[in-house]
Protein backbone atom coordinates (compact mmCIF):
# COMPACT_ATOMS: atom_id res chain seq x y z
CA UNK A 1 0.00 0.00 0.00
CA UNK A 2 2.70 2.47 0.43
CA UNK A 3 4.10 1.53 -2.82
CA UNK A 4 0.58 2.55 -4.66
CA UNK A 5 0.72 5.78 -2.27
CA UNK A 6 3.94 6.79 -3.14
CA UNK A 7 3.24 5.78 -6.86
CA UNK A 8 -0.54 8.22 -6.52
CA UNK A 9 1.68 11.14 -5.41
CA UNK A 10 3.74 11.44 -8.13
CA UNK A 11 1.16 11.38 -10.92
CA UNK A 12 0.89 14.12 -13.26
CA UNK A 13 -0.90 17.02 -12.14
CA UNK A 14 -2.30 14.94 -9.05
CA UNK A 15 -2.93 17.85 -6.78
CA UNK A 16 -5.27 19.45 -8.97
CA UNK A 17 -7.08 16.43 -10.37
CA UNK A 18 -7.61 14.06 -7.34
CA UNK A 19 -10.15 15.64 -5.20
CA UNK A 20 -9.86 12.64 -2.65
CA UNK A 21 -7.57 9.97 -2.15
CA UNK A 22 -9.70 7.40 -0.02
CA UNK A 23 -7.62 4.57 1.67
CA UNK A 24 -9.57 1.72 3.25
CA UNK A 25 -7.97 -0.47 5.82
CA UNK A 26 -10.34 -3.38 5.28
CA UNK A 27 -9.62 -4.60 9.18
CA UNK A 28 -5.95 -5.75 8.48
CA UNK A 29 -4.16 -6.86 10.78
CA UNK A 30 -0.93 -5.58 9.11
CA UNK A 31 0.95 -2.78 10.38
CA UNK A 32 -0.22 0.67 8.52
CA UNK A 33 1.98 2.95 10.12
CA UNK A 34 4.44 3.67 7.55
CA UNK A 35 1.25 4.23 4.90
CA UNK A 36 -0.37 6.43 7.49
CA UNK A 37 2.71 8.54 8.03
CA UNK A 38 3.49 8.97 4.44
CA UNK A 39 0.00 10.12 4.00
CA UNK A 40 0.71 12.93 6.83
CA UNK A 41 3.59 14.38 5.13
CA UNK A 42 2.19 14.17 1.81
CA UNK A 43 0.18 17.17 2.17
CA UNK A 44 -0.19 17.93 -1.37
CA UNK A 45 -2.84 14.92 -1.95
CA UNK A 46 -5.82 14.72 -0.18
CA UNK A 47 -5.16 11.31 1.42
CA UNK A 48 -8.16 10.45 3.84
CA UNK A 49 -7.43 6.81 5.66
CA UNK A 50 -10.54 5.20 7.13
CA UNK A 51 -10.07 1.74 9.22
CA UNK A 52 -13.14 -0.82 8.68
CA UNK A 53 -14.52 -2.44 11.90
CA UNK A 54 -14.57 -5.86 10.26
CA UNK A 55 -13.67 -7.32 6.97
CA UNK A 56 -15.65 -6.07 4.56
CA UNK A 57 -15.23 -8.54 1.74
CA UNK A 58 -14.81 -6.92 -2.07
CA UNK A 59 -18.10 -5.54 -2.95
CA UNK A 60 -18.94 -3.51 0.65
CA UNK A 61 -15.22 -2.43 1.15
CA UNK A 62 -15.71 -0.66 -2.32
CA UNK A 63 -19.14 0.80 -1.40
CA UNK A 64 -17.53 1.71 1.90
CA UNK A 65 -15.18 4.08 0.16
CA UNK A 66 -16.99 5.40 -2.13
CA UNK A 67 -19.88 6.65 0.18
CA UNK A 68 -16.91 8.44 2.45
CA UNK A 69 -16.27 10.20 -0.67
CA UNK A 70 -17.74 12.66 -3.87
CA UNK A 71 -15.94 13.22 -6.21
CA UNK A 72 -17.27 12.45 -9.79
CA UNK A 73 -14.79 9.84 -11.07
CA UNK A 74 -14.70 7.43 -9.13
CA UNK A 75 -10.77 4.90 -9.56
CA UNK A 76 -10.98 1.78 -7.90
CA UNK A 77 -7.40 0.60 -7.66
CA UNK A 78 -6.18 -2.52 -5.31
CA UNK A 79 -3.34 -1.96 -2.95
CA UNK A 80 -1.22 -4.91 -4.53
CA UNK A 81 -1.11 -2.39 -8.02
CA UNK A 82 0.61 0.95 -9.17
CA UNK A 83 -0.32 2.91 -12.38
CA UNK A 84 2.11 2.65 -14.90
CA UNK A 85 1.90 6.13 -17.06
CA UNK A 86 2.29 9.22 -14.47
CA UNK A 87 -0.55 11.06 -17.18
CA UNK A 88 -3.04 7.85 -16.33
CA UNK A 89 -5.55 11.26 -15.01
CA UNK A 90 -5.48 13.15 -18.05
CA UNK A 91 -6.13 10.23 -20.25
CA UNK A 92 -8.97 9.08 -18.26
CA UNK A 93 -10.28 12.85 -18.46
CA UNK A 94 -10.19 12.20 -22.23
CA UNK A 95 -11.36 8.56 -22.30
CA UNK A 96 -14.49 9.60 -20.33
CA UNK A 97 -15.50 12.48 -22.90
CA UNK A 98 -15.45 9.70 -26.15
CA UNK A 99 -18.33 7.32 -26.93
CA UNK A 100 -21.31 7.22 -28.34
CA UNK A 101 -24.61 9.60 -27.85
CA UNK A 102 -26.72 6.90 -27.67
CA UNK A 103 -24.87 4.54 -25.25
CA UNK A 104 -22.82 7.50 -22.32
CA UNK A 105 -19.76 5.81 -21.17
CA UNK A 106 -20.32 4.86 -17.40
CA UNK A 107 -16.86 2.70 -16.55
CA UNK A 108 -13.27 2.76 -18.31
CA UNK A 109 -11.16 -0.12 -17.87
CA UNK A 110 -7.61 -0.06 -17.39
CA UNK A 111 -4.65 -2.31 -19.04
CA UNK A 112 -3.64 -4.69 -16.42
CA UNK A 113 -0.27 -5.83 -16.36
CA UNK A 114 2.16 -8.00 -14.33
CA UNK A 115 4.46 -6.06 -12.33
CA UNK A 116 7.29 -8.43 -12.14
CA UNK A 117 6.89 -9.42 -16.05
CA UNK A 118 5.18 -6.24 -17.32
CA UNK A 119 2.96 -8.75 -19.24
CA UNK A 120 -0.62 -8.36 -19.84
CA UNK A 121 -3.08 -10.65 -17.27
CA UNK A 122 -5.18 -12.59 -19.25
CA UNK A 123 -7.62 -12.67 -15.70
CA UNK A 124 -8.05 -9.06 -15.56
CA UNK A 125 -8.61 -8.55 -19.55
CA UNK A 126 -12.14 -7.34 -19.84
CA UNK A 127 -13.18 -9.17 -22.59
CA UNK A 128 -13.20 -13.01 -23.26
CA UNK A 129 -12.30 -12.75 -26.82
CA UNK A 130 -8.63 -12.16 -26.11
CA UNK A 131 -6.69 -13.01 -28.92
CA UNK A 132 -8.72 -10.53 -31.51
CA UNK A 133 -8.58 -7.52 -28.95
CA UNK A 134 -5.70 -8.34 -26.93
CA UNK A 135 -3.44 -5.40 -29.52
CA UNK A 136 -6.55 -3.01 -29.97
CA UNK A 137 -6.02 0.16 -28.27
CA UNK A 138 -9.46 0.83 -26.82
CA UNK A 139 -13.26 -1.17 -27.27
CA UNK A 140 -16.42 -1.17 -25.61
CA UNK A 141 -17.20 -4.10 -23.65
CA UNK A 142 -19.60 -5.54 -21.13
CA UNK A 143 -17.37 -6.01 -18.00
CA UNK A 144 -14.71 -4.70 -16.48
CA UNK A 145 -11.69 -5.35 -14.48
CA UNK A 146 -12.65 -4.99 -10.51
CA UNK A 147 -9.71 -3.82 -9.50
CA UNK A 148 -8.35 -1.33 -12.43
CA UNK A 149 -11.14 0.87 -13.64
CA UNK A 150 -12.62 4.11 -13.23
CA UNK A 151 -16.46 5.08 -13.32
CA UNK A 152 -18.90 7.97 -12.99
CA UNK A 153 -20.43 8.69 -9.62
CA UNK A 154 -23.95 9.74 -11.23
CA UNK A 155 -24.40 6.32 -13.06
CA UNK A 156 -23.82 4.82 -9.67
CA UNK A 157 -26.19 7.32 -8.44
CA UNK A 158 -28.42 5.82 -10.85
CA UNK A 159 -28.50 2.03 -10.95
CA UNK A 160 -26.45 1.60 -7.38
CA UNK A 161 -23.76 0.51 -5.56
CA UNK A 162 -21.67 -3.13 -6.12
CA UNK A 163 -23.64 -5.91 -4.88
CA UNK A 164 -22.74 -6.23 -1.25
CA UNK A 165 -24.14 -10.31 -1.05
CA UNK A 166 -21.18 -10.89 -2.84
CA UNK A 167 -17.88 -11.02 -0.37
CA UNK A 168 -15.84 -11.76 -3.32
CA UNK A 169 -16.13 -12.21 -7.64
CA UNK A 170 -17.88 -11.41 -9.96
CA UNK A 171 -19.46 -8.15 -8.83
CA UNK A 172 -18.28 -6.30 -11.37
CA UNK A 173 -20.58 -8.53 -13.65
CA UNK A 174 -23.47 -7.89 -11.55
CA UNK A 175 -22.89 -4.06 -12.17
CA UNK A 176 -22.12 -4.29 -15.67
CA UNK A 177 -25.65 -5.44 -16.15
CA UNK A 178 -27.37 -3.08 -14.61
CA UNK A 179 -25.01 0.39 -16.25
CA UNK A 180 -25.72 -1.32 -19.63
CA UNK A 181 -29.61 -1.91 -19.05
CA UNK A 182 -30.01 1.99 -17.46
CA UNK A 183 -28.03 3.08 -21.32
CA UNK A 184 -24.07 3.49 -20.40
CA UNK A 185 -21.53 1.51 -21.84
CA UNK A 186 -18.02 0.92 -20.46
CA UNK A 187 -14.37 1.08 -22.50
CA UNK A 188 -11.16 -0.42 -22.35
CA UNK A 189 -8.37 1.53 -22.86
CA UNK A 190 -5.23 0.05 -23.22
CA UNK A 191 -3.01 3.88 -23.13
CA UNK A 192 -4.31 3.66 -18.73
CA UNK A 193 -1.73 0.80 -17.99
CA UNK A 194 -1.96 -0.39 -14.56
CA UNK A 195 1.13 -2.82 -13.01
CA UNK A 196 -0.57 -5.92 -10.37
CA UNK A 197 1.84 -7.20 -8.17
CA UNK A 198 -0.22 -10.33 -7.11
CA UNK A 199 -0.06 -12.31 -3.96
CA UNK A 200 -2.21 -14.99 -2.11
CA UNK A 201 -1.47 -13.45 1.02
CA UNK A 202 -4.40 -12.47 3.05
CA UNK A 203 -6.98 -14.10 0.33
CA UNK A 204 -9.24 -16.74 1.01
CA UNK A 205 -7.98 -20.27 0.19
CA UNK A 206 -8.47 -21.19 -3.17
CA UNK A 207 -11.02 -23.59 -3.11
CA UNK A 208 -13.83 -21.03 -1.12
CA UNK A 209 -12.57 -18.40 -3.49
CA UNK A 210 -13.57 -21.07 -6.48
CA UNK A 211 -16.85 -21.67 -4.79
CA UNK A 212 -17.66 -17.87 -4.18
CA UNK A 213 -17.03 -17.00 -7.93
CA UNK A 214 -19.06 -20.24 -9.04
CA UNK A 215 -21.99 -19.13 -6.90
CA UNK A 216 -21.95 -15.50 -7.75
CA UNK A 217 -21.58 -16.00 -11.52
CA UNK A 218 -24.56 -18.16 -11.41
CA UNK A 219 -26.32 -15.23 -8.92
CA UNK A 220 -25.63 -12.94 -11.68
CA UNK A 221 -26.86 -14.95 -14.88
CA UNK A 222 -30.39 -16.37 -13.09
CA UNK A 223 -30.63 -12.04 -11.81
CA UNK A 224 -30.25 -10.60 -15.51
CA UNK A 225 -29.81 -12.98 -18.28
CA UNK A 226 -32.30 -15.66 -19.74
CA UNK A 227 -32.98 -19.00 -18.17
CA UNK A 228 -30.68 -20.82 -20.11
CA UNK A 229 -27.37 -18.56 -19.53
CA UNK A 230 -27.77 -19.45 -15.72
CA UNK A 231 -28.05 -23.44 -16.82
CA UNK A 232 -24.82 -23.21 -18.42
CA UNK A 233 -22.99 -21.33 -16.14
CA UNK A 234 -23.84 -23.41 -13.45
CA UNK A 235 -22.64 -26.55 -15.26
CA UNK A 236 -19.77 -25.09 -16.73
CA UNK A 237 -18.24 -23.60 -13.56
CA UNK A 238 -19.28 -26.32 -11.42
CA UNK A 239 -16.73 -28.36 -13.63
CA UNK A 240 -14.39 -25.52 -13.64
CA UNK A 241 -14.62 -25.98 -10.03
CA UNK A 242 -13.67 -29.59 -9.84
CA UNK A 243 -10.70 -29.32 -12.20
CA UNK A 244 -9.49 -26.20 -10.70
CA UNK A 245 -9.95 -27.46 -6.98
CA UNK A 246 -8.60 -30.47 -7.51
CA UNK A 247 -11.76 -32.45 -7.15
CA UNK A 248 -12.42 -30.78 -3.71
CA UNK A 249 -15.78 -32.46 -3.34
CA UNK A 250 -17.04 -31.01 -0.09
CA UNK A 251 -16.58 -27.73 -1.66
CA UNK A 252 -18.22 -28.88 -4.84
CA UNK A 253 -21.29 -30.39 -2.91
CA UNK A 254 -21.57 -27.04 -0.66
CA UNK A 255 -21.61 -24.90 -4.18
CA UNK A 256 -24.33 -26.90 -6.15
CA UNK A 257 -26.40 -26.65 -2.66
CA UNK A 258 -26.38 -22.58 -2.88
CA UNK A 259 -26.87 -22.78 -6.19
CA UNK A 260 -30.39 -24.61 -6.10
CA UNK A 261 -31.71 -21.93 -4.02
CA UNK A 262 -30.64 -19.29 -5.93
CA UNK A 263 -34.50 -19.37 -7.90
CA UNK A 264 -35.96 -19.52 -4.55
CA UNK A 265 -33.84 -16.61 -3.00
CA UNK A 266 -32.57 -14.06 -5.88
CA UNK A 267 -35.24 -12.02 -7.82
CA UNK A 268 -34.80 -12.04 -11.83
CA UNK A 269 -34.23 -8.94 -13.27
CA UNK A 270 -34.21 -9.57 -16.91
CA UNK A 271 -32.02 -7.33 -19.13
CA UNK A 272 -34.18 -5.35 -21.95
CA UNK A 273 -34.54 -5.85 -25.96
CA UNK A 274 -31.71 -2.46 -26.72
CA UNK A 275 -29.03 -4.23 -23.95
CA UNK A 276 -29.15 -7.48 -25.61
CA UNK A 277 -28.50 -5.90 -28.76
CA UNK A 278 -25.26 -3.93 -27.13
CA UNK A 279 -23.97 -7.73 -25.98
CA UNK A 280 -24.08 -8.95 -28.97
CA UNK A 281 -22.72 -5.90 -30.58
CA UNK A 282 -19.79 -6.19 -28.61
CA UNK A 283 -19.52 -10.05 -29.05
CA UNK A 284 -20.36 -10.51 -25.11
CA UNK A 285 -20.03 -14.24 -23.89
CA UNK A 286 -22.94 -14.93 -22.08
CA UNK A 287 -22.66 -19.11 -21.56
CA UNK A 288 -20.79 -18.75 -18.56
Amino acid sequence: MLALAKNIAQLDQASDLLEEVIVVNNCSTADYGEVEQFMKEANHIPFCYFLAEENLGVSRGRNFAIRQGRAAILIMIDDDAEMLNRDCLLLLLKEFDRGRPQWPRAVVSFKVLYASTRTLQLSAFPHKHIAERRDLEAFETYYFAGGAHAILRTSLDRVGLYPEDFFYGMEEYDLSYRLLDAGYSISYCADIMMLHKESPLGRAPASDKLQMMWVNKSKVAWRYLPVRYFVSTALMWSLAFLRTSRLHLPGFIAGWRKICTIPLQETRRPIGKATRAYLSSVEARLWY
